[in-house]
């Protein structure tokens, strides 16, 4: 990793992406970008005046960085619709990683499907960092969640490529389909039956995971194997909480030529529910 892309509404939000970006710049000696993304779908007179003021505003933040934090940092405002400039940015910037703020929780009024992060996320060909939580130190635990399927084998070695899992405990997730409440249901099924059925499942679980790991080279990791008592995105999340991650790791489906991307119910469920912070990893990852 070489360069880490910022984008910044100069919000509270943002000022949580900049401190981890800042973490993250250090820890792999890379440098830092900072972009502003002007909608440029209203006046002109407006527009240039939003320019004018960001530019102010960037200015001051990189010689910050700089002068502060020790950091190699650049600075663009960019014209345009907001998750499309940002993506074009990291493209155009050649960015290693794309890092953001938490999207706007705000029940009813924002059902996050259609915000400027989640679109950001569906359309970038970089891994992108949601920084949702308060910046305390570097990472030092992840648990990455798979789902062993093809994208998801691209998407760890994205990752992989990426170092962004050097020096970190790394534990792997992987949500079996164990559907218990169901069994239960099933009159003709004995508790010891049902409980058999579960373990056996678990078992080809893990095996499932073992070689997942070995084909990916995760082989030292720490492996979680969860049943689908509920939703996969909610067992993500309580299962980071258990292990005491600082960052939850999953990775997209693949693009067709007909759609620009297909982000998967169960990361958008994370994205839209995790506390801590989220990395997403498409499989198409270009470092």
């Amino acid at each position: 990793m070489k360069t880490i892309l910022v984008a910044t509404d100069f919000s509270a939000r943002s000022d949580r992406a900049a401190r981890r970006a800042v973490l993250l710049a250090h820890t792999f000696g890379v440098s830092v970008i900072l972009i502003h993304v002007v909608d440029d779908d209203q006046p002109a007179r407006i527009v240039a005046a939003e320019q004018d003021a960001a530019n102010t505003l960037l200015k001051e933040q990189a010689r910050s960085l700089r002068d502060i934090d020790g950091l190699d940092c650049s600075h663009h405002v960019v014209l345009g619709d907001p998750f499309e400039a940002i993506t074009r940015s990291a493209e155009e910037l050649s960015a290693d990683l794309v890092v953001i703020g938490p999207h706007r929780r705000q029940a009813l009024k924002d059902m996050f499907v259609g915000t400027t992060a989640e679109r950001t996320i569906r359309l970038s060909r970089r891994p992108v960092l949601m920084a949702n939580a308060v910046p305390a130190g570097p990472y030092r635990r992840a648990l990455l969640a798979t789902d062993l399927s093809a994208p998801s084998k691209n998407a760890v070695r994205g990752m992989v490529e990426l170092g962004f899992m050097k020096g970190q405990n790394l534990s792997l997730l992987h949500v079996f389909d164990a559907p218990e409440s169901w069994l239960r249901t099933r009159g003709s099924l004995s508790d010891d039956q049902i409980k058999a059925y579960l373990a056996d499942e678990r078992g080809r679980a893990a095996s499932q995971l073992s070689q997942f790991a070995a084909d990916v080279g995760l082989r030292s990791a720490e492996f979680v194997l969860e049943p689908t008592t509920a939703s996969a995105g909610h067992v993500i999340n309580e299962s980071a909480e258990k292990a005491r991650a600082d960052v939850i790791v999953v990775g997209t489906h693949s693009r067709s030529r007909l759609t620009k991307a297909f982000l998967g119910s169960v990361a958008e469920e994370v994205l839209r529910t995790a506390t801590r912070d989220v990395l997403v990893v498409p499989p198409e990852t270009r470092i």
